[in-house]
């Protein structure tokens, strides 16, 4: 056989074998791609009466809620009422997953910390009915896909939907209830605040009247009372100083206290504010309970106050009196009218 004819023949062969691995790589890709499809897909979906949820954040730590009777509270890393309201969206967020696809059936560990599932970053997510352990799933990096996810008892890697992270990676503080106060600013009647200034105090009858040391405070203004029980009706902590030693807070020995009485015996409230916790916040704490808030600048300066702050602007006259006389003479009800009208701009155009 010629050269030629031997070099032709080789190249029909060697084109043949390269058509048969072509197709088998297909043939094998159809098949894996099979068998990924018609993998099965675990259960997510929790039922309504979860009790028990663990969250671990990545590096921050554990938080754990139980719902105790109806009330849900966090009984890790603190013992604390819980936010009803973030415990139900996470109770709702938990009936809402569901596995879409396998994204990885055996992962390797670079898949895995390219999917985010280290320790460190993950969030690792546990609920119970009963003591029953009813999920089970780590959460890592949210893509195109979806949101990935393992699964205890399943080695593959799932696109999930019906994750919401805002809804699971809280700090300690947003799973806690923050309220201080509730109560409708109306109904108070008697305002107290002590401090270094000396004491302070305000009754409300057709208006509020207020002594300071005991003596009338002159020129009182109504709406500065007012404001000051606006801002303790709703009140919310920023943060908490758990653990703090009343020496570190300085609620020992507090800067102020005020306490707000309402009308027919429907309760006081009453607030201690301690030292600086970060900033201008300052540590707090209210009358029966041991817990230990931050409350923000604004709440301070209305127990670390002084009775001028209650008084009218000294000034607000002045400034009336000095915004009359800036206005231009003029005729009634056309101020900056010149008293005399020019020829031509009476009733008579020629100005006769």
């Amino acid at each position: 056989m010629e050269r030629s004819t031997q070099i032709g023949v080789g190249l029909v062969v060697l084109a043949a074998l390269g058509g048969a691995v072509y197709f088998k790589a297909k043939e094998d890709q159809k098949i894996g791609t099979s068998q990924m499809t018609s993998a099965e897909l675990p259960e997510l979906k929790t039922p309504d009466d979860v009790d028990k949820v663990s969250i671990t954040n990545g590096d921050k730590g554990e938080v754990v809620l139980e719902k105790k009777g109806d009330k849900w509270e966090v009984t890790k890393p603190v013992n604390a009422p819980a936010n009803q309201t973030n415990a139900k969206a996470l109770v709702d967020s938990l009936k809402e997953l569901k596995a879409k696809e396998l994204i990885a059936a055996a992962p390797s560990e670079d898949q895995k910390k390219e999917f985010q599932f280290e320790p460190s970053k993950a969030v690792h997510v546990v609920a119970y009915k009963g003591g029953d352990k009813k999920l089970d799933a780590t959460f890592g990096k949210s893509g195109a896909r979806g949101q990935m996810a393992m699964v205890d008892g399943k080695p593959g890697v799932f696109a999930v939907s019906g994750y919401s992270s805002y809804a699971y990676t809280r700090e300690v503080k947003g799973w806690r209830d923050t309220e201080i106060f509730k109560f409708d600013d109306g109904n108070a009647t008697q305002i107290m605040i002590e401090n270094a200034n000396g004491p302070l105090s305000f009754t409300k009858g057709d208006h509020w009247a207020g002594t300071a040391k005991g003596k009338p405070i002159a020129e009182l203004d109504d709406d500065k009372v007012k404001d000051t029980v606006r801002a303790f009706n709703s009140l919310n902590a920023e943060d908490f100083g758990d653990g703090k030693s009343p020496a570190d807070t300085g609620l020992d020995a507090p800067e102020g206290k005020i306490t707000i009485a309402l009308k027919d015996g429907a309760g006081n409230y009453t607030l201690k504010i301690g030292k600086v916790a970060s900033g201008t916040s300052h540590y707090a704490q209210k009358e029966g309970d041991s817990t230990i808030f931050v409350v923000p600048e604004r709440v301070v300066n209305k127990v670390i106050t002084e009775p001028s702050k209650f008084q009218k602007s000294k000034d607000a006259g002045a400034d009336a009196a000095k915004g009359a006389a800036a206005m231009p003479v003029g005729m009634p009800g056309m101020p900056g009218m010149p008293h005399g009208m020019p020829a031509g701009m009476g009733g008579d155009p020629h100005g006769h």
